[in-house]
């Protein structure tokens, strides 16, 4: 008997579509509130926990120190950062619900199973905000899966749920196909938690053109956003932009698909970057990196053949995590040009004019220095400092794709809700399927982990209920 048939024929509380961090928070907290649970996870075992598995840390709210959590983060500090990230685009009575729980959610990790390990200073300037994961997302993902199963939810894995079927906003039937055999199920209440449709090159270039054949995804291939379309298309309510994405500028050596956190380069405020021209196009100290990483995705993205040029020397080499691929070096900018597949006079044409550009300050790579440019477009308005010590170094850059904002619309309990406003009568959403009620662009250090963790947890507890009323 496999495991299809071991759940074929049942009528389950409650069953929960993902394998990710707020899945697995939903299934947990459903369980925990004496539903039977199902969880459905795309992927094969080995490759379970969705972009979770990548993560390193969540945004949490303190109004002093807590566990790793140094001095305090409050309300209001949290929201300016949110709000400045994303231009407002948000809904502030869920954003700041979700910041107001997250400061609970610690605790909850830790009572199941997640370790956090001391608070982190240097480059990330996180130790204050950011509670990271001892061992990562794979070590938080394998801490919850074991919860799960200890609390006798069921799991099953290679199982992707192609059709919720609705009627009247209530889910009838479950449609999967599981190990390659179609499976159909009954649920008294459905929480879905299937992430976004980045793993779809095909989606991506409705909006994005050609353009997307050169993006590179950070995460899981299992992100298809089969759910999200099925979703919409039965009348679901949408949320968030189809053209919007969580993108950074991530080495361009990366694989395709599951490259993870590593491939991520933090060189950026430190250096100059240039497109395939050789010319610069964006303030590359614009702000403190945790809060504007994400944007160089979609700078990168925009530029021809979607690639670019990160260059900084020796004296810049120490401030960042070096990249998982080797440093592409040279003793002088025109060879290092030549290596990059740049052309050597533009490129030592920039150089010159952006050292010829700074001006004296004092360099602090913690904080926001004023070590600035004059007389230049695009400035650069911190860590400005002069391209002159060999050996030159460069990183080639290309668009890494973590998640779309694309989503359904949800409330405050995490109901999903339908296009004339009414709330489905018992299916939930958390995670990537839901964010963009709350991130609508940009992005800020763990805050996607803050969201998976307290919607799954509301609907994990919310469908529960419904199941039991």
């Amino acid at each position: 008997m496999n495991d299809t048939q071991t759940v074929d024929g049942i009528v389950w509380d409650v069953v929960v579509v993902g394998g990710g961090n707020a899945a697995l928070c939903a299934a947990i907290e459903a369980r925990e509130a004496g539903a039977s649970v199902l969880l459905l996870e795309h992927a094969p075992r080995e490759f379970r926990g969705g972009n979770s598995r990548h993560t390193r840390n969540l945004r949490a709210m303190h109004d002093a120190p807590a566990g790793v959590l140094v001095d305090s983060y409050h309300e209001d500090e949290y929201w300016d950062d949110l709000k400045r990230v994303t231009g407002g685009e948000t809904d502030e009575a869920l954003a700041r619900m979700t910041i107001r729980a997250s400061a609970t959610a610690p605790a909850w990790m830790e009572a199941h199973g997640v370790h956090f390990q001391p608070s982190l200073t240097g480059t990330l300037s996180l130790g204050r905000t950011n509670a990271f994961f001892l061992g990562g997302g794979k070590a938080l993902v394998n801490a919850y899966f074991a919860a799960a199963e200890r609390l006798g939810v069921k799991i099953l894995y290679d199982t992707e749920v192609t059709n919720l079927a609705l009627e009247n906003g209530v889910v009838r039937e479950i449609h999967a196909t599981s190990h390659g055999f179609p499976l159909t199920l009954r649920a008294r209440a459905v929480v879905a938690s299937s992430g976004g449709f980045q793993g779809n090159i095909e989606w991506l270039r409705e909006s994005w053109g050609e353009a997307a054949d050169n993006f590179l995804i950070r995460g899981t291939p299992y992100a298809k956003g089969t759910v999200l379309r099925n979703l919409l298309d039965q009348g679901v309510q949408p949320v968030g932009d189809p053209t919007q994405c969580h993108a950074v500028a991530i080495d361009a050596r990366a694989p395709k698909f599951d490259g993870g956190i590593v491939t991520r380069l933090d060189c950026v405020p430190f250096s100059i970057v240039v497109d395939r021209s050789g010319e610069r196009f964006y303030d590359e100290g614009e702000d403190v990196w945790p809060k504007r990483y994400a944007i160089w995705g979609r700078l990168v993205a925009q530029r021809p053949d979607q690639i670019a040029y990160s260059i900084i020397d020796s004296k810049a080499e120490r401030l960042f995590m070096p990249s998982v691929f080797p440093a592409i070096r040279a003793d002088s900018i025109a060879e290092l040009a030549t290596k990059l597949g740049l052309d050597p006079a533009a490129l030592e044409r920039t150089v010159a004019a952006f050292n010829a550009a700074v001006q004296p300050g004092d360099f602090d790579s913690s904080k926001l220095d004023n070590c600035h440019t004059e007389g230049m477009t695009p400035p650069k308005t911190n860590w400005a400092r002069r391209i002159d010590t060999p050996p030159f170094i460069g990183y080639p850059l290309r668009p890494g794709i973590t998640f779309t904002y694309l989503g359904v619309r949800v409330n405050e309990r995490a109901q999903v809700l339908m296009q004339n406003g009414t709330p489905a009568t018992n299916l939930w959403a958390s995670g990537e399927i839901m964010a963009g009620n709350i991130l609508g662009r940009g992005y800020l250090a763990g805050f996607g982990m803050a969201i998976g963790t307290v919607f799954g947890r509301i609907a994990g507890r919310e469908a529960a209920r419904y199941v039991h009323n």
